[in-house]
């Protein structure tokens, strides 16, 4: 390839990426990993990100390694595990940068020498095969890399990197554009993806060619950019040179040094030898050609020039090692710029710097302190200095240096003197020996920051009784304006302007609940609707009985007073009549059940036992479902002694035949019937019953166990050792029963009922349940999925049911698709005869809502239920709450709505049950909610006291409620650890285009590292063979283990002659198993351990093929080893669809090869037929209707009528799908319900392709599907009839689909220890599996191990306000029917959040922060002084989901500016223009459709279709309104900033973040000259000391998008915090990144496809996005037309116009 096709192919490389672009995620990297995934960082890219930062000043080298540190100390502080790679090709591209490149290399030093992170520079390149094994031994899970380098050759070089970690399988994410919070970090994720792996694969030569031309072409940069400075030297002599002047140094400085001064002297000697040795050579060559010496001093400047820059960078080396950073942090900056020739001497300089780094390493042996590797220049200091010797030292201002400067620059500058030789550089003073200015001349050389005038500090003053309680401890320190300050004066009340008259901004607005769609309303008697409502309770009853089988409940209301314990009572002597004649009546009936049972036995005992002697099998099966229907003890002890014979008799006649491999599955069934009689029915056994199980046990050779059990030689008389050796299986009973038996054992379950639950004996973690309810307490329970916590929820339902018609329980589910669920259960549950007006169960989600506020039982989201909690006016229906459950209560901490989880946590003031299956900090959890509750305690006694003292009757009323069930205070924890069924993993690779299945031992996910640090995670559960297999390989790697016979099976202590071992003596083996591990590693054996570990691990098969493509394989694999059901998980929403339509395909081809080849033609031929008798039916009937009298020709309708039938049999019977190439289970569901469920969805979104996979027996289930479409395939699954079902994580959030196998079958970022546990949780269906399955299919190896020892995350607090949850509280507050209820719970939220807790200074914070908000909401017109709402606080509190939009459409609105832009289309028209409609979604989009593109996309040159893509800026006028209102906040955010400056940490705020170096010290007292360079102290209140350097202060808060580095970091608050929005965003390279027009481009377009193709959006995500706008749009239009009393305002009718518009266009998508 020449140089041009190399360039090409470059360009395409780019286009590729480009096209990527638009497609990436923007989501958290982090997703709450204890510890993340593995991933690495591109070292330059990580430079170029932090170089081109805007506050960074060139030449500052600490500010800029400031930039770095704090960056990887905020990926370290989230958990972030990575490595930072610098490649050796990537140093070419900044050769023309020298400066730059000095600067990289003491930041590789640096990071290698002062931090713990894991710096990688041994690579040369990104095409490497070290490199590329590298990536294949760590596996990285994505690396984070620019897309924009300094130049173009640099961009290529990212171009490689991404392009080639896509070919490994390696995400890509985008260093630019990213975003942080308190607990993540939003970045572009670019996924690897297999078109990507193929263009790689297709493409290797061309690349690599590519690869080589770059690099060859950066190498003749370095050459072309050295040769002015250097000359003929070449790159070798001068690192030869460079390595001679630090030997020199050595023996000059033998006793050490530190890199500052050894770096100053060495580049500065080195520098000026190079620049005589230039002069030298330009006066041969000028010599040469005779011209005058002269000229040449005169075309370059002197050597005495060059030495007395030399001087003035030495003494600015001595101020680095004087000064602390206080004093450097008040430099005053110089603008002017150096002038031409000092610029090329200082990149000289540069140069040699960069050569003498590179030789560092030759002074091992020298004592040389590299701490300061990050403060080795600064270029604005030493113009400082230069400018002082210029300027102000000419004009005769003489300053002392001081004695300690003095001394130090004499000592740097005879060493520099002694290290060139071969000139004399002369005397260290004066400074400057010649004339010339070395900076250009500029008529304002000093940057003035006095400019930035910062607005006025302190509060207005807000007199509210809640204000003071939150906030009035700090009050007194904080500096208040004076009422008659200005600002304080200007705040008058909004002015309603002349075309504003009609509108009532204060009338109080219908709230969310009254907003949402109400899905039926009872004032309506329309039959027609009667009938939809009575369809719609007919389908919950069958949803919810396709959950669970449980018959409906009727509960009838009953005075309920506690029991406290419930131990049986003993029988008194002196019974009662009534209780005698019970107990006859009860023993009656239990006979009666006896001899129902026993019938029932005699009439099927017979087709059993003929069954059990044809095929044992199948016999067994229909015993044990015998078993599972019968209720009486006696009889089930029969039925498995006729089991127990026919299983003895069948394993003799099986050994007889004398087969080489006994099928141990006899041996298996005889051992359960033994375990079930010994275990379950002892008091039946005979002594004929012992001695056949005896006689049992030594036919399969436990001749051990058989003695035991009965001594005598009877059981075994007639078994010879011949005999033996030919039944006996070979295997102690302990081996046999943990490797063959493992999932049968018997699990301690308790046989005492609880009469307060029928139908089940609960556990005793169950019991400590029931009694938290009875006894009004809450809990926080922690167990395992499917465990049985639920259970508890429904108990406390039917307990608040039970007690009154009034109670309320909510239960609150993070999901829809969960709140369906629970409703549906609860309506097949219970019934209850309610009083008029009254329902059993209520929901209330974004969406619809029923019943909500007149059930007794509400299900709904949090967000939902935060808003009837904040809501003025729905108090008296909170009163009415007993309990509250909060189901999946580990959402607290999520990515989305975490802080409405804790502030409805808080707010609740009766009990509640916090239930979670994965929380890894309970207590930390529990201590909080009982702080929580001990403020309740307090606000409750209080209350009391207040009704006591006000006993005149309405107020008293009103609070009765509230007391009239004493509730405990008290917290509970319950914990459960043991999970039901035992989980296997298993590596599912491809091979010869087949699946493989390995079984992945937990243990080989452990390192002997994370043991000994870490020991066993609590929740890595091995199942008994795999604990036995734990015990071989620890047995074949230590030959001389002394413990290998105490541990070995037989001779466990819990095994020991032992015929029922059960589960819990195998999880003791499995302890000592793993505690004796433990210990090999702690006392020496480590090697020992590390084989095992080693051995116990499958060698990983990675594929290069389609993964969508493998999948329908793995399914068929799934079908043929009979582990269906099972649910697929994949992360994204087209894979999810994909995979199922994929599999379904597989199947429809492999029928379509298998079907007759004339069977196309007779269906075809069929129904053409079927046509034509239809048309002659609808004739026949038009003759019939005309004659009525002839009999005959009835008779020919008849026959036409029969062959239709016939026709329409035999074509369904045509078309029908074979068993063979269907996955479902046609007699799991009778026609009717599967016709039923069928017609829900015949006018949805996918409804059609859901019903045709459904009868292939796949679904798909994610989130952008609706209610109907989702019960499809949770109800057919559930009941068996779908059996392969692919999702996203919405199925792991409690949604009750338990199947046999669960498969991972792709990578994400969403695929974290978290998700990992609640998705593997639904493998192993109670009551039917006792095993679970979980596969890996496509997941690296690596990963699996991590999501296998992760912990869960700990749950850490969110930033808990906004803005406007500010004014919502303060709504409540001032506007709430009970003013004491409400201030108690507006105190609850601002005191309780999980953030502060046990963090005072955080608290503090948060305190400041909210007298922050209140500034804002009196400003900006939404709260008068006494914290009362007033002007549109309604309309902004309503939309709540959008800040800051909210607030920016309210002063939009109050501006007049909707006004001045919906103008009809003439005076009297309510009808609105297009383009009118369109600049008003422009405007809406810009605030409500905020979704970014990365700022590359716009080199992009693909032409768009039918979308513009990028989203115009604002309309003129809105744009200016918008800057004016951001400077307001803008500057009211920085007195703000400066007012909490006071909480930093300034000790911390003086260290490098991540390496701790400190620069605090002694203030420099006694230098003249430092103290006037070093003196504009002013406005650095706010602002980090190491962003100072650069010359910023707190006027640059006022900048628009300042990046939060720039603030001080130890306040714990960022920009992130302040109301504003922006309109342009820019990333940290300073380039714009656009906005997505996805909504203005649906209004113009209205096609769903045109946004998948051209705004490149995943069809699902764009429908959510639009339904999401189209809500906001509603809601807006609904709050106008509430505020507005005159029916024909433009502003309503507009929005109106164009809810209706927006809404139609989405319903014909």
């Amino acid at each position: 390839m020449g140089l041009e096709e190399d360039m090409m192919f470059l360009n395409n490389m780019s286009e590729l990426i480009l096209s990527e672009m638009p497609k990436a995620d923007y989501s958290s990297i982090f997703n709450d990993f204890v510890e993340s995934e593995f991933f690495l960082i591109d070292g330059d890219s990580l430079f170029v990100t932090c170089i081109c930062e805007k506050s960074l000043k060139k030449g500052q080298e600490l500010h800029f390694f400031y930039l770095i540190e704090h960056y990887l100390m905020d990926l370290t502080g989230k958990g972030g595990q990575f490595a930072v790679i610098f490649f050796k090709d990537a140093e070419y591209a900044y050769f023309n940068v020298p400066e730059l490149l000095s600067v990289r290399t003491a930041l590789i030093l640096h990071l290698q020498h002062n931090s713990t992170i894991d710096v990688r520079t041994q690579f040369s390149g990104c095409l490497s095969q070290e490199w590329k094994n590298f990536l294949e031994e760590s596996y990285p899970y994505f690396l984070i890399v620019a897309d924009e380098g300094l130049n173009h050759l640099q961009t290529h070089l990212f171009n490689f990197l991404i392009i080639q970690s896509w070919a490994m399988k390696i995400n890509a994410v985008l260093s630019s554009g990213q975003a942080t919070d308190i607990l993540r970090l939003y970045a572009y994720f670019m996924p690897s993806k297999y078109s990507n792996q193929m263009f790689f694969k297709e493409n290797k030569k061309k690349i690599e060619n590519a690869y080589k031309a770059l690099i060859k072409q950066l190498k003749e940069c370095r050459v072309s950019a050295f040769k002015p400075f250097f000359g003929n030297l070449r790159w070798n002599n001068m690192m030869e040179e460079a390595h001679r002047t630090i030997s020199l140094l050595k023996q000059l400085w033998p006793e050490g040094s530190d890199i500052r001064r050894v770096l100053c002297v060495t580049s500065c000697s080195l520098s000026l030898r190079m620049y005589h040795h230039f002069l030298e050579n330009r006066k041969k060559t000028t010599s040469d050609q005779k011209t005058n010496t002269q000229q040449v001093e005169n075309d370059c400047l002197s050597l005495q020039v060059m030495e007395d820059l030399c001087r003035l960078h030495c003494l600015s080396v001595v101020f680095l090692l004087h000064l602390p950073l206080s004093q450097r942090a008040c430099t005053r900056v110089i603008i002017s710029h150096w002038i031409k020739d000092i610029q090329t001497f200082l990149k000289m300089k540069k140069c040699c710097e960069y050569f003498i780094l590179n030789n560092i390493n030759i002074s091992e042996f020298w004592n040389l302190n590299l701490i300061h590797l990050c403060d080795l220049n600064d270029e604005l200091l030493l113009k400082n200095i230069a400018f002082y010797y210029e300027n102000e030292n000419v004009q005769g201002l003489d300053l002392n240096l001081g004695n300690m400067i003095m001394k130090d620059y004499e000592y740097l500058w005879n060493a520099v003197s002694k290290l060139v030789r071969e000139f004399d550089v002369g005397k260290p003073f004066p400074l400057r020996t010649t004339q010339l200015n070395f900076l250009k001349k500029d008529p304002l050389p000093i940057k003035d920051t006095s400019k930035e005038k910062m607005p006025n500090l302190g509060f207005i003053p807000v007199s509210s009784e809640m204000v003071n309680i939150f906030v009035g401890d700090i009050l007194k320190d904080l500096p208040f304006l004076k009422r008659d300050d200005p600002i304080v004066t200007s705040l008058v009340k909004h002015k309603e302007f002349d075309e504003l008259v009609h509108w009532h901004s204060h009338k109080p607005l219908s709230d969310d609940y009254d907003r949402t769609k109400c899905q039926f309303n009872e004032k309506y008697t329309d039959p027609y609707y009667l009938r939809g409502v009575q369809k719609y309770y007919l389908f919950q009853r069958f949803y919810g009985s396709s959950l669970e089988s449980v018959s409906s409940k009727i509960i009838v209301t009953q005075d309920i007073k506690p029991k406290k314990n419930f131990e049986p009572k003993s029988k008194k002597a002196n019974e009662t009549k009534a209780e005698i004649i019970a107990r006859e009546n009860k023993r009656r009936l239990f006979v009666k059940e006896e001899q129902k049972e026993e019938n029932k036995w005699n009439v099927l005992s017979y087709s059993i036992e003929e069954e059990l002697k044809e095929n044992l099998n199948s016999g067994i099966q229909n015993l044990e479902d015998f078993l599972k229907s019968c209720k009486s003890n006696s009889v089930k002890y029969r039925v498995e002694m006729v089991g127990l014979t026919a299983c003895l008799k069948s394993w003799k006649e099986h050994c007889r035949k004398g087969e080489t491999t006994k099928d141990l599955s006899i041996a298996v069934q005889m051992m359960k019937r033994i375990h079930s009689l010994l275990e379950k029915y002892p008091e039946h056994l005979q002594e004929q019953d012992r001695q056949l199980i005896a006689r049992c046990l030594k036919y399969l050779g436990f001749d051990e166990l058989a003695g035991s059990l009965y001594p005598t030689e009877v059981a075994g008389d007639d078994i010879t050792e011949k005999k033996k050796k030919k039944y006996s299986i070979g295997i102690g009973p302990a081996r046999f029963q943990l490797q063959y038996m493992g999932h049968y054992l018997i699990r301690n379950e308790r046989k005492d009922p609880d009469p307060r639950v029928h139908g089940f004996i609960p556990d005793t973690w169950q019991r400590e349940l029931l009694d938290v309810v009875d006894n009004n307490e809450s809990a926080v329970i922690v167990a395992p999925t499917s465990s049985g916590k639920t259970y508890a929820s429904y108990y406390c339902m039917e307990k608040v049911l039970k007690e009154s018609n009034e109670g309320v329980v909510v239960y609150v589910a993070p999901t829809k698709a969960l709140v369906n669920q629970v409703a549906a259960t609860v309506q097949n549950r219970y019934t209850k005869n309610m009083p008029s007006g009254g329902s059993l169960c209520g929901v209330f989600t974004r969406d619809y809502r029923h019943d909500a506020l007149n059930c007794q039982v509400l299900i709904t989201v949090p967000a939902c239920l935060e808003i009837l909690l904040l809501a003025p006016h729905r108090q008296r229906w909170v009163k009415r709450i007993r309990y509250v459950i909060f189901d999946e209560v580990h959402c607290l901490g999520g990515e989305i709505g975490a802080e409405i989880w804790e502030h409805i946590l808080v707010m609740v003031r009766c009990p509640f049950l916090a239930l979670s299956a994965t929380i890894s900090n309970p207590e930390h959890l529990t201590e909080w909610l009982q702080s929580v509750k001990r403020y309740w305690k307090h606000a409750d006694s209080i209350a009391e006291k207040n009704i006591a003292s006000k006993r005149n009757g309405v107020h008293a009323n009103f609070y009765k409620d509230n007391f009239q069930m004493k509730q405990s205070y008290k917290v509970r924890l319950v914990l459960y650890g043991e999970r039901y069924n035992d989980l296997e993993k298993h590596i599912c690779s491809v091979k010869h285009d087949d699946i493989y299945l390995d079984h992945f031992h937990p243990c080989a996910a452990l390192t002997t590292d994370h043991i000994e640090r870490y020991g066993f995670p609590c929740d890595l559960v091995l199942s008994p063979r795999e604990t036995l297999q734990l015990y071989d390989t620890m047995f074949e790697f230590w030959e001389g283990w002394p413990r290998a016979q105490e541990l070995c099976p037989e001779n466990f202590v819990h095994f020991k002659n032992k015929i029922v071992i059960k589960k819990m003596d195998a999880r003791k083996y499995e302890e000592s198993l793993k505690a004796e591990l433990t210990n090999w590693i702690k006392n020496g054996n480590v090697e020992e351990a590390k084989m095992v570990l080693r051995n116990l691990s499958p060698t990983p098969v990675s594929s290069s093929e389609n993964m969508i493509e493998m999948f329908p394989l793995l399914v068929e694999k799934l079908r043929k080893m009979e582990k269906l059901p099972a649910l697929f998980f994949l992360f994204k929403l087209g894979a999810v669809e994909q995979s199922a339509i994929a599999a379904s395909n597989f199947l429809k081809k492999q029928q379509e090869r298998e079907r007759p080849p004339k069977a196309d033609k007779e269906a075809h031929d069929m129904a053409n037929k079927l046509r034509k008798v239809k048309k002659s039916i609808e004739k026949q009937k038009i003759i019939d209707e005309k004659s009525q009298k002839k009999p005959r020709k009835m008779d020919k309708s008849l026959i036409y009528e029969a062959e239709h039938n016939n026709l329409l049999k035999n074509l369904e019977k045509n078309l029908e799908i074979p068993q063979e190439f269907s996955y479902a289970d046609r007699k799991a569901v009778d026609t009717e319900m599967l016709q039923m469920v069928f017609d829900r969805v015949k006018c949805t979104r996918k409804g059609a392709e859901l019903k045709a996979l459904a009868e292939r027996g796949i679904g798909y289930h994610h989130r952008c599907l609706n209610a109907k479409e989702k019960q499809l395939v949770e109800i057919l699954f559930r009941r068996g009839f779908i059996k392969v079902v692919t999702a996203t994580g919405t199925l792991a959030l409690g949604i009750n689909m338990p199947c046999k196998s669960v498969v991972f079958a792709q990578n994400s970022i969403y695929l974290d220890a978290l998700n990992y546990r609640q998705m593997s949780g639904r493998a192993g269906r109670r009551g039917q599996d006792l095993l679970g399955d979980v596969y890996f299919f496509d997941i690296p190896l690596p990963k699996i191990e991590k999501l296998i020892k992760s912990n869960v995350p700990q749950l850490r607090g969110q930033f808990p306000f906004n803005i406007t949850l500010v004014l919502r509280l303060m709504l409540l507050a001032s506007k709430g029917d009970d003013p004491e209820d409400a201030k108690a719970k507006v105190l609850s939220v601002l005191k309780h959040s999980l953030l502060s807790f046990k963090q005072p200074r955080i608290m503090e914070m948060l305190k400041l922060y909210f007298l922050f908000s209140l500034q804002f909401l009196v400003k900006e017109g939404y709260l008068d002084q006494e914290g009362n709402p007033m002007g549109f606080a309604g309309l902004a509190a309503h939309l709540h989901y959008h800040e800051p939009s909210n607030l920016v459409f309210v002063s939009f609105f109050v501006r007049g500016l909707f006004h001045d832009l919906c103008q009809p289309t003439h005076k009297d028209s309510k009808c609105f223009s297009q383009d009118v409609m369109e600049k008003l979604v422009l405007v809406l989009a810009n605030l409500f459709g905020r979704r970014y593109l990365p700022a590359k996309f716009q080199d992009t040159t693909v032409k768009f279709n039918q979308s513009k893509v990028f989203l115009e800026d604002l309309p003129e006028d809105f744009n200016a309104a918008l800057h004016e209102y951001n400077m307001q906040v803008t500057k009211d955010f920085a007195s703000f900033l400066q007012i909490v400056s006071r909480l930093a940490d300034m000790k911390q705020e003086y260290q490098l973040p991540l390496s701790k170096i400190n620069f605090t010290g002694e203030e420099c007292e006694d230098s003249q000259l430092v103290s006037h360079l070093m003196s504009c102290k002013e406005g650095k209140v706010a602002v980090s000391p190491f962003v100072c350097l650069s010359g910023n202060s707190d006027g640059d808060l006022l900048q628009p998008e300042t990046p939060n580095h720039i603030i001080l970091h130890t306040i714990g608050i960022n920009h992130s915090q302040a109301p504003l929005l922006w309109p342009e965003k820019y990333d940290s390279q300073g380039r714009r990144m656009p906005l997505n027009a996805y909504a203005l481009d649906f209004y113009k377009h209205g096609s769903l496809i045109g946004l998948v193709q051209d705004n490149r959006m995943n069809e699902g995500d764009a429908y959510e996005l639009l339904k999401d706008f189209s809500l906001t749009v509603q809601s807006i239009s609904v709050s106008l037309r509430e505020l507005c009393e005159n029916e024909e305002d433009n502003v309503v009718l507009a929005f109106e116009q164009l809810s209706r518009t927006f809404t139609e266009k989405l319903r014909k998508v």
